[in-house]
């Protein structure tokens, strides 16, 4: 498989790779499998919660709502210091 980056990309490898010694090939491979990994785990969380949701066993909430209470609960932690 061939994998095409953007130039600058490409050159932050080779820096990467030239100042620790391991080849560009081998950051190229954690970076994918870390982030193929992270989006597996991802889907699996969405795809959980989506079905709590769409069985019932959760609410949905409203995003309105749910911001000004975080908002609340953070002022409240900062007040009390």
């Amino acid at each position: 498989m061939e994998v095409r980056l953007r130039p600058e990309t490409e050159s932050r490898i080779h820096d990467l790779a030239a100042r620790t010694g391991r080849a560009p090939d081998d950051f190229v491979e954690d970076a994918m499998a870390g982030y193929l990994l992270e989006l597996g785990e991802t889907r699996e969380m969405l795809d959980a919660r989506y079905q709590a949701l769409k069985t019932g066993r959760v609410e949905p909430l409203d995003g309105g709502e749910a911001f000004k209470t975080l908002r609340q609960k953070s002022h409240n932690r900062r007040s009390h210091r």
